[in-house]
Formats: structure tokens, sequence, C-alpha cells
């Protein structure tokens, strides 16, 4: 039977990829994240072929039946729509739904989650949808480029949420080398990026545990560590960038009554553990091998 424009529009996704057949190798396609594609499934040479004929809303159940019958009065005298288009520049079809970044991610997390700690899982995937899949969601994940996911990224740091993105492209890093495993991607291009997001401040991890807001001024974007806590016992200034202000200004409401801008968890009035940066290395993916806290001052 056809469709209606009524089963199109109340076209709902799913976990996983489904399709609303039309007829004459006509069907919309929806997507988890929501995105509904038109496409004509056909066959040329003996072999099948798909192509996309736009994204509802844009192209309605009757453009897309009318670009239908626009590409089969091709394939009547014997032209490739696909091949044709391609020919032109443009890109015959977006990638089949198993080799898109979204379906793999989707598909990875359903394997893993549960045996994930409650609520652990929640985060990892609204994380996911809300700074990657809007994105890279479509993307065949073997064209993702490193600089392109590197500018996503940056997206979010620049929003100041540096944890989230370091989390993200963790993320990131295992949905493609579940792709690797599972033969839909060649490598996992994370690992190009790491270091390239880099801190905001180049000081001995002591220096930064133990900063003190009475060391700060935010308004001249200054941060003077006195001579007692230098290793060569001699006054530092550090130049405090927009986006070190700016995480500043947010993180004083929570710490700005105490001594210690890091206090520790279990005691605010000391400073955190010396541990705790390197711990949150190794929970963001990175080796000891790969990156310590003393290592971004070498890395500067």
């Amino acid at each position: 039977m056809p469709l209606t424009n009524t089963e199109v529009v109340n076209a709902k996704p799913r976990q996983k990829p489904y399709r609303l057949f039309d007829g004459r190798g006509l069907y919309i396609e929806v997507a988890p994240s929501g995105g509904r594609w038109w496409r004509f499934k056909y066959r040329f040479d003996g072999k099948e072929k798909r192509l996309s004929l736009g994204v509802y809303p844009d192209v309605s159940l009757k453009a897309a039946r009318d670009r239908l019958d626009e590409v089969r009065r091709k394939l009547a005298v014997g032209v490739d729509p696909g091949k044709e288009r391609k020919g032109n520049g443009a890109s015959p079809d977006t990638p089949p739904p198993g080799e898109a970044f979204e379906t793999i991610a989707r598909e990875w997390f359903g394997k893993h989650s549960p045996t994930w700690a409650p609520g652990h899982g929640d985060k990892i995937i609204r994380r996911l949808e809300l700074n990657i899949f809007p994105w890279l969601g479509e993307k065949p994940i073997r064209d993702i480029k490193p600089l392109e996911l590197l500018g996503i990224i940056q997206r979010i740091e620049q929003r100041g949420a540096n944890e989230t993105a370091h989390r993200a492209l963790q993320n990131c890093g295992r949905v493609f080398r579940y792709a690797v495993a599972t033969g839909r991607a060649e490598r996992d291009i994370t690992r190009d990026l790491l270091g390239a997001l880099a801190p905001l401040v180049f000081v001995r991890p002591g220096e930064l545990r133990m900063a003190e807001w009475d060391e700060f001024n935010l308004d001249e974007a200054e941060w003077r560590i006195p001579a007692a806590r230098m290793k060569m016992r001699s006054a530092h200034f550090v130049p405090l960038s927009r986006q070190a202000v700016e995480i500043l200004r947010e993180l004083h409401p929570l710490t700005g009554g105490k001594r210690f801008v890091f206090p520790g968890e279990r005691a605010r009035d000391r400073a955190m553990s010396n541990n705790t940066v390197n711990a949150a290395l190794r929970r963001l993916g990175y080796t000891n091998v790969q990156m310590t806290g003393h290592g971004f001052r070498s890395m500067a």
C-alpha cells in the first residue's frame, strides 16, 4: 500500500533505523536521531543501488514521488541516475544505515551499556546525542577526518565545558575502535587528536592543585604564584586567557568562599590530592605513557 502523509508525519524514531515503503522502489528511512530520508532502491547492470531523493520535510511525499518519476525515466532509457549524479559532483547517496556514525555508536552502546553502572550509560548517550550526533550522526564513519572531529570537540571546549569535550572525544574513540573491530572503519582517528585539547595554563601539578583564590586577579586576568610555592623560590606571574578567566568565574561560586581553588573532595579546607590530576587523565582514557599531569608542562 502506498504511504500516506499521516504515516510519514507520524513516523517516530526507534532505537534502530527502519524503513516505510511507498512503492516502485521509493521508501523513507527513519534514523534514531529522528532524521528522515527519501531513498530510491533500484538495479542497474545487475547491481542493487540506492539513491537519495532528499530529506523530509524539506521534500514532501508528493515531491519525492515527482523526483522518483524523473529518475525512473532516466533508468528507462539506460541512464544510471546515481552515476550521473556522481559525475556532476554530487554524492549519489548517504551511507547505508549500518555505516553511519550514529548507527554504529548506538550499536556499540547497546552492546556494552548493560554492563555499566546505573546512570553511567545515560550520561554517555546523552553526551553523544547533544554534542556529536547532530553534526556527525549520519556521516559514514570511514569518511570522518580527524580535523573534522576536532572542530566539533573544540566547539564543546569553547563553551567552557572542557571535561565534556574530553569525555566526548573518549567516547568517540571507543565507537571508532568498535567500528574497526566490526570491519566498518580502518582505524581510530581520535588517536591523532591526543594532546590537541591543550590546557589553559602550563604550571606544575603541585602549583595548580595548591592554587589559592587570593593569588588571582580575574579583572586583570592575572595569577601570581608566591615564591614560597615555586620550585625556584621566586614569584611567578601567569597571564590568564579569556577562557581561563571564564572557567574561574564559573568555579568561584562553588569554591570561592574557601582558601583553595581546587579543594579536596573530603576535606574542603585542604587542596586536592597530588593524584587527582593523573586519576582524571586515566578516566579520560589517557595511559600513564601518553600523558601525566606534569607532562603538560613538558609539552608546553
